[in-house]
């Protein structure tokens, strides 16, 4: 179970990041050059599937009664982590959903 709340937390969170990184502006103010307008539409496609993803795993943590409200509850948590690191760290911002796998397979491993 909670493998799966940490899969749920990650893909939401890289849901966030990867719709604001398929608007030009976000992805200036980190990469300081414009996106073409194939990778923003890979990004945009990435995030919406992320976005699903973070709702299934939500589902299988607190069951399809209380999923929908936990994965809001996650997308919330998820902006606002993106909201507070993408002006001041746009790059640790980034580079944060790395640190996800590593946690994630030391979760499953130990569960």
């Amino acid at each position: 179970m909670a493998g799966y709340f940490f899969a749920a937390l990650a893909c939401a969170y890289i849901a966030m990041l990867a719709l604001c990184q398929g608007l030009e502006r976000h992805y200036k103010q980190v990469w300081h050059a414009a996106p073409s307008t194939r990778l923003r539409r890979l990004l945009r496609g990435g995030g919406w599937l992320s976005l699903g993803l973070s709702f299934y795993f939500s589902g299988q943590v607190w069951g399809w009664a209380m999923g929908p409200v936990g994965w809001f509850g996650l997308v919330s948590l998820s902006g606002f982590a993106l909201l507070m690191l993408l002006p001041y760290r746009p790059r640790l911002a980034v580079w944060l959903p790395v640190s996800f796998a590593p946690m994630w397979a030391a979760w499953v491993t130990l569960f």
